[in-house]
Parts: C-alpha cells; structure tokens; sequence
C-alpha cells in the first residue's frame, strides 16, 4: 500500500468514519477498507477493558501500519481497569481510544458496560477521565440516544453535558435508542425509530462539541447532508460492509476533496500481496476474502465474485489460485462503467 495517513487528524479523518462492528471490522476488514479510502477513520471491533488487562489478550490490539487513522474501541465500566486498557492501546500505536456505551447486547449489559451505562452517567464520566488521565491520544464516547423508557429529549443533552464535562469533546451519537430487554442486538440496529433531528439539535445546543451522526446510514450522498446541516461526521456501519465499493471508493473524493479514486478491480489486485502474506504466515484466504465478497456489489460478475469466494476460500488448503481465479472471471468492462450505469446495466 503506497498511502500512510497517520498524519491525517483525526478531526478531519472522523468527517466519515466505519463503524465498530463485532466479527467484522477486524484487521483484514481494516486493511481492505483503507485501500479503498486513504482518509476515513477506520474502528476496530469493541475489545473489552477486561480481555486486555486481566486477559492479557494484547493480540487483539494488532493491526498494521497502513491502518492508520485508526480508533480503538474499548467496552468495560471500571475506571480503573479502562485506564490501563488506554495505556495498552496507546502504546499499540492507535490515534484515538473510544468508550463504547451503546452496544445492547446481554452479553455486553452483563459486564456493566455498553448501552446500559447511559442510565449512568456519572459513572461514565469516572470512566472518561480515568482513560484520559492515561491516554496520549484522544478519548472520545460512542453513545445511543438513550435506553428503554428513558426520554432521550431529557437524556441526551444531559448525557452529553456531564461526559463532556470531563473532558470528553468528540462524540458519535447512535440515533437511536436501545432496548435493553425484549429487542436482539440485530432488532435494535433496525427497530427502534431514528431521531436524527434530535442529534441535530445537540449540535447547536452543543456548537463546541465534535458531533458525529450513526445509524442507518447508507450513502455518501446521505452524509454530505448531514454535514451540511452542520454535524461534524457521519459514520456508517452495515452499507460499508456489505457495500464497500459505493461507500468508500468515493469517500476521498466526495468527502475529503481529494483525488485519486481507485476502481474496485485495482483494490482487489492490491489486496493480493497482503493476502499472500498472510497465507505465508499459516493464514487462511477466507479470513480475509469474507470481507471482500460485497466489492463488485450491483457490477457484472458480482454473483460470480461472491460464489467462487464463498465456495473456494473455505477450505483449508485455499490459496490465491481461488482468489485469482474469481478476480478472472469478471468482466473486464464493468469497470470502465460509472458505478450507477454499471448497476444499470
């Protein structure tokens, strides 16, 4: 990879950020991401403060150079503990260490920590200040709306004016809120209704803070209105998964104001050298190719792509033959096609 962006602030970098996804954004998924897009600010998956410290599972702070800007994200509601899990994650080398109170799933609620901690926010103020007195980069807070019956017109703004109180000026704000008891943590990223307007409302009654807007997502198009209306990010989840080509081959461009956008083939060949290292080392191909089946998502040959991927790269002897050969059997012409007429064709 020709492109090394840790220079890039995470101020600007957080304009368009992926959002932390468990099983998914881990550091193949990372890689992929950042050749598509040189500036977005790129999440792990949540690590917990616990796994880290007690654990000792510093693997899960591996990553590579070429990442960059990246953001850790760590879960946990033991002040202390999450500030020495901040230590270790700033000498892994990450730009940003963000605290996780949104997720809602029961795993998660039975630690204390994610969605359920904006019932404290006391509590997550101890947190924040704990990891900030331990951090060299920024510590910021990714939060829901509120949980359960809470009036998230009364929650949110005080949430807000007690994290930042210590200390806290960058936050992302999933709008919608969580359900800790009854909805799945799938039903609560569709379910419960979105309140973007009410996350633009904490914008102004909050100009100071560095506000970014989740949840529902789904285009570029969608976060240059956000930014407009005068939040500073967007950060999307699912459509950047399953659709990375639509999401992120722009995003410099669109986004940043940068030149340089890539075809969704040239970020597939890019990809060979990393997979090959990979395979040396004892990997295996579908580690990294699961991440990859949406690339030619609404192209000619997209089927193709995802049946030879998703049927060859499983085995336990898969090499980059298998890669190879589903890169092959696209068609040559869909890349010199605009994205829309492509899915048009």
């Amino acid at each position: 990879m020709s492109v090394n962006n840790k220079k890039i602030s995470i101020s600007t970098a957080s304009r368009l950020s992926v959002a932390p996804m468990m099983d998914w954004t881990d550091r193949h998924c990372r890689y992929f991401h950042r050749l598509m897009c040189s500036s977005v600010l790129l999440y792990t998956e949540m690590v917990t403060a616990p796994a880290l410290v007690r654990g000792g599972a510093l693997h899960l702070l591996d990553h590579a150079p070429e990442e960059h800007p990246v953001a850790v994200q760590l879960g946990g509601s033991d002040p202390a503990e999450l500030a020495q899990a901040t230590r270790l994650c700033c000498e892994a080398g990450y730009d940003e260490v963000n605290l996780n109170v949104g997720c809602p799933s029961d795993k998660v609620q039975s630690g204390a920590f994610g969605a359920v901690l904006m019932k404290t926010p006391g509590l997550v103020a101890e947190c924040v200040a704990a990891m900030r007195a331990a951090a060299t980069v920024e510590v910021t807070v990714k939060c829901r709306i509120g949980v359960d019956d809470q009036n998230p017109q009364e929650v949110l703004p005080a949430f807000l004016q007690t994290i930042s109180a210590a200390g806290v000026t960058r936050f992302t704000i999933h709008a919608r809120k969580a359900w800790l008891q009854g909805l799945s943590p799938k039903e609560n990223r569709d379910v419960p209704p979105l309140d973007y307007d009410l996350v633009r409302e904490m914008k102004r009654a909050f100009p100071a803070l560095h506000l970014s807007v989740n949840g529902g997502i789904g285009s570029l198009a969608e976060v240059r209105g956000f930014l407009k209306d005068g939040l500073d990010g967007a950060m999307i989840g699912r459509a950047a998964y399953h659709d990375p080509a639509a999401i992120l081959l722009g995003a410099d461009e669109e986004i940043f104001g940068l030149p340089g956008r890539k075809t969704a083939r040239q970020v597939a060949e890019e990809m060979r050298p990393y997979i090959a290292r990979h395979l040396e080392a004892g990997g295996r191909l579908h580690a990294i190719t699961r991440h990859m089946l949406g690339l030619f998502a609404g192209r000619p040959g997209a089927r193709t792509w995802r049946r030879l991927l998703s049927e060859g790269a499983a085995g336990s002897g898969a090499g980059l033959d298998v890669f190879d050969a589903a890169l092959e059997a696209l068609p040559q012409m869909s890349e010199l096609l605009p994205l829309d007429a492509a899915r048009n064709a």
